[in-house]
């Protein structure tokens, strides 16, 4: 498998899947697994799909949990080249296809209301002032609101979810209020949420929720999940969530 520039191929778990990632370009953190973890899946029939896929991260981790066809969306070609070729590395090309495309106007090939699960993790920052970006190009798209806003993520997973199908998102907290009106707006009911600490005693920092289009209002809000311990070790939720995968 060709490499560039400073593209290194990392195991993810337990040396049974690999990923090309790149440090100026693209790697992947901890809440795509977390959201992957999260996310309900159609185990043998069905199909889902995962918005702002980056490097493919996403696909990658729920082809371990479902045995149904599983397609990425990314809008960066760098990114999307780094994805398709690690597919090719894993051997996972008849279950795992990845587009390059734009979320706001996805090809025809996309078919709308037609996908039973949808996920996204999206850039999570509203679009600032050129100096406040990242200077990288590449980690700029994937933080900021600058490819697509938040509207178009849930906008774009209402078109893409059955009726009764599910989206699943992971996104920072103080962004609760705007996702819950933004999935209301476009027909996707909350149904289910988790908020993710670091530590005990810390503030909440990720936000994983779910939502059903057009599901009756009923929200379940699971029991907090902590990732470290005092002395910087995983808990052993976070431990059993890697062992779940």
């Amino acid at each position: 498998m060709q490499l560039i520039g400073d593209e290194r191929i990392d195991y993810i778990i337990e040396n049974e899947l690999r990923i090309i990632q790149s440090p100026t370009v693209f790697s992947f953190s901890l809440d795509a697994i977390l959201l992957a973890r999260f996310a309900w899946v159609p185990i043998k029939r069905g199909k889902m799909i995962d918005l702002c896929t980056g490097n493919g991260i996403i696909p990658l981790l729920l082809s371990r949990r479902s045995e149904v066809p599983i397609e990425g969306v990314e809008i960066q070609d760098r990114l999307f080249d780094m994805g398709k070729r690690s597919i090719e590395l894993n051997r996972l090309g008849d279950q795992l296809t990845l587009h390059h495309a734009d979320l706001r106007e996805l090809p025809v090939s996309i078919k709308q209301e037609s996908y039973d699960a949808v996920t996204c993790n999206p850039p999570y920052f509203k679009s600032q002032r050129q100096e406040q970006r990242n200077l990288n190009e590449h980690l700029t798209i994937a933080r900021h609101e600058v490819m697509c806003t938040l509207e178009d993520v849930i906008q774009s997973c209402s078109r893409l979810v059955k009726q009764g199908g599910k989206v699943s998102l992971v996104h920072r907290p103080e962004r609760l209020l705007d996702i819950m009106t933004l999935m209301r707006k476009y027909r996707i009911e909350p149904k289910r949420m988790q908020l993710v600490y670091p530590k005990a005693g810390k503030e909440a920092n990720t936000l994983l929720i779910e939502g059903i289009k057009d599901g009756k209002p009923d929200l379940k809000v699971l029991p907090p999940f902590t990732v470290y311990q005092n002395d910087n070790q995983y808990t052993d939720e976070m431990s059993s969530l890697y062992e779940e995968l």
